[in-house]
């Protein structure tokens, strides 16, 4: 596989949503709060090129907060970081 250099800043693309990668501390917040495990959150590889650029690792869990498409708010999403085939 060829791998190819991103040739433009994909955070700066209008319908890529703000990624942040949460803390320990937020992390262990948030599984307690909805008294889940990692394995319950959606997944995201490692090698997306939004991870990639935002520089999470596997294990880190991220979180998307994106425009609602049904109301003025916005809406947080989570996605835990698994390792993606390169």
């Amino acid at each position: 596989m060829v791998k190819v250099k991103v040739k433009f800043d994909v955070l700066e693309h209008e319908i890529v949503p703000k990624h942040k990668i949460l803390t320990k501390r937020e992390t262990d917040e948030l599984l307690k709060k909805y008294s889940i495990k990692l394995i319950n959150l959606p997944r995201i590889y490692s090698n997306d090129p939004v991870v990639e650029m935002i520089g999470a690792r596997y294990g880190d869990v991220i979180k998307i907060i994106r425009k609602s498409q049904t109301t003025v708010d916005t809406v947080e999403t989570y996605r835990f970081v698994m390792k993606g085939k390169r």
